[in-house]
């Protein structure tokens, strides 16, 4: 089964610039025939391509609200940490879960709660004999990807413990089939409200199969205006925040390695910054570390393209939400030493090797022989006019034969 993307393109709204060639960082973009052309081999659905299009030609691909409630008996909400931050002057989280119960959801799981539970056998993870160090957070599908991609030799690395989203999902299935015991599991829809489209994808693939816990995913743009408008109307909330401090900070940058209570840690933002640290991982430049958190949005999850507010602005406004939480409100019993296996998730996608040539070595020699030569033709400056991100990236697809040839460079045309 092919890789279902969520970044999409609209060719008509394309004009051939290099924005995004020059700043996706799996290098998936080309421009062919004056437009933008997306290699779904190497797209890892960031949304950088999104962030920087100057022409509102990229778009992540959502389901609609409304096309999707009426068919299900019994609606769950499940709103991600990184929602609360949107909204100016919140003073109560039971504001936005009582807005999502006026707009037709029947219940509201907090994926913050679930990201609690996630962090409490996390701390149970990293005591275990034999794993492979630096424990890296599955968190982020960007970087699970990436890792997939480009750094095979972490995937062990890779801490094997679901998804909050996905966590928060079969927990409010199984509250809800016992709180309703009528009801049977496809009478009940599970709404997950994504600030990225990389989140999308995941629940659209899963790490190797599709996942079937979260039903619809709905972009928190969407969600936000309608939020807005009934959360004027100022109903008394009829439902209480199950989550506290730990779960709320999962939605910026350090939240969720802080929550572990460990000082060996590292946590870094930014798809730029997380190519660095996994490369330093990778060749043991940095050692003596227990976990590592990375998140492809800056300053975490607040920053996914899929948000409203300015990422900074809705950082802080967490930060003075969380002050008057409780640190945690899902704390697992002292004599707990293993973990369920519905906390489990060790399946991740499969190296892709998208640097290899050939599968034929001597074929790959010829071919990386070619390449290095017709670097040294080109001029080195990498401005993208070829329609490629790179001079490197321009020869390696001419050997390819996914370029005409080296006359598609504009300085060399009289060469």
């Amino acid at each position: 089964m092919s890789f279902r993307h969520s970044v999409e393109l609209d060719i008509t709204k394309c004009r051939g610039c290099t924005s995004c060639l020059k700043h996706c960082p799996t290098e998936a973009i080309r421009i062919r025939d004056g437009h933008a052309v997306i290699d779904e081999d190497r797209c890892i659905d960031c949304g950088e391509c999104i962030r920087v299009c100057p022409h509102g030609a990229k778009r992540a691909m959502c389901s609609k609200l409304e096309h999707h409630i009426d068919k299900y008996k019994y609606k769950i909400a499940l709103p991600p940490p990184a929602l609360f931050g949107q909204f100016d002057g919140l003073e109560d989280v039971d504001n936005v879960l009582q807005g999502l119960i006026d707009i037709g959801f029947d219940d509201v799981f907090e994926v913050a709660k679930a990201a609690e539970i996630i962090t409490e056998y996390t701390r149970l993870y990293i005591k275990t004999p034999g794993i492979k160090k630096p424990v890296i957070s599955s968190a982020c599908p960007v970087v699970v990807r990436l890792i997939g991609l480009r750094y095979p030799y972490l995937q062990d690395n890779i801490m094997p413990l679901e998804q909050p989203m996905e966590l928060a999902a079969k927990r409010a299935v199984e509250r809800a089939m016992k709180k309703h015991p009528e009801l049977k599991r496809e009478d009940i829809g599970t709404f997950f409200i994504s600030p990225c489209p990389a989140k999308v994808s995941y629940i659209r693939n899963g790490y190797g199969k599709p996942t079937g816990n979260i039903d619809v995913v709905v972009s928190l743009q969407d969600i936000y205006f309608q939020l807005i408008a009934v959360m004027k109307r100022g109903n008394s909330p009829t439902v209480s925040s199950e989550s506290g401090m730990l779960g709320m900070g999962w939605a910026s940058s350090g939240g969720e390695a802080a929550a572990i209570l460990n000082d060996s840690y590292l946590a870094a933002d930014g798809i730029d910054n997380v190519n660095r640290i996994l490369d330093a991982i990778e060749n043991g430049k940095i050692p003596k570390l227990e976990f590592v958190e990375l998140n492809a949005c800056s300053p975490g999850c607040v920053g996914g393209v899929m948000t409203i507010e300015n990422p900074f602005i809705a950082r802080t406004r967490l930060q003075s939400i969380r002050r008057y939480l409780p640190v945690s409100q899902n704390r697992l019993p002292k004599e707990t030493n293993t973990i369920p296996s519905d906390v489990i998730n060790d399946t991740f996608p499969e190296y892709i090797p998208i640097a290899r040539l050939s599968n034929d070595f001597t074929e790959s020699m010829r071919m990386m022989a070619q390449i290095q030569e017709l670097v040294k033709k080109l001029p080195g400056i990498d401005c993208g006019a070829c329609g490629s991100p790179s001079c490197k990236a321009f020869a390696e697809d001419i050997v390819r034969k996914n370029a005409s040839g080296i006359e598609g460079c504009a300085l060399m045309k009289d060469c």
